[in-house]
């Protein structure tokens, strides 16, 4: 049952992730919408130009983007990325300047199928 878990709770860096820290990355209001955001993409950002249209990063969204719905520093919603991307809710790719970052779905999906086992 623990090996388990620890194949479930890898993320793309080989390291454990457990609920605790997606828990955690969820507990700030900024970043609970993020993820909000990021699911209907389309819906809560414009058209990402410097993305290319052949780019196999589908529903990928800026940072700079995502700073100015969220009102708040683009450095100060650099952390916040990083930290959802280490805990497994998102993926990024480096485009250029722009760093773009969308749902890690599959992660997600097993969080959710997690805790409604586990609780």
């Amino acid at each position: 049952m623990i090996s388990e878990y620890l194949h479930f709770y890898k993320n793309r860096y080989n390291n454990p992730m457990d609920k605790l820290s997606i828990i955690k990355a969820l507990s700030n209001e900024t970043r609970f919408r993020i993820l909000e955001w990021l699911k209907e993409p389309e819906v809560h950002f414009g058209p990402q130009d410097h993305l290319a249209k052949d780019c196999d990063f589908e529903h990928g969204i800026c940072v700079g983007s995502i700073a100015e719905k969220a009102g708040l520093a683009q450095s100060v919603i650099s952390g916040y990325l990083v930290k959802m991307q280490k805990s497994g809710l998102l993926q990024s790719k480096r485009v250029g300047q722009w760093t773009y970052y969308r749902r890690d779905e599959d992660n997600i999906r097993r969080f959710k199928e997690s805790v409604q086992t586990d609780l």
